[in-house]
């Protein structure tokens, strides 16, 4: 699997997020990655934290037929 890097990433929507770091799922152990948003947002505040398995994290995903990153390290 990819490796994940610390640092900030763009989605591929357009938005950009900091990774902080990996984090396990209490009951399954599951990988998770917790970054927090460089924005503000209306429905979720300033700087929103959240989580997302690892491997969905570093998933591609198909854009009008091309395979894009979901997120992409941009440093």
């Amino acid at each position: 699997m990819a490796e994940l890097k610390p640092g900030k990433y763009k989605h591929y929507k357009g938005k950009l997020y900091e990774v902080i770091g990996l984090a396990r799922h209490s009951e399954t152990l599951e990988e998770l990655v917790v970054y927090k948003a460089l924005y503000n947002s209306s429905e979720f505040g300033n700087n929103a934290l959240w989580v997302r398995p690892r491997a969905m994290f570093l998933e591609t995903v198909d854009i009008d037929g091309e395979k894009v990153p979901r997120f992409e390290f941009i440093g």
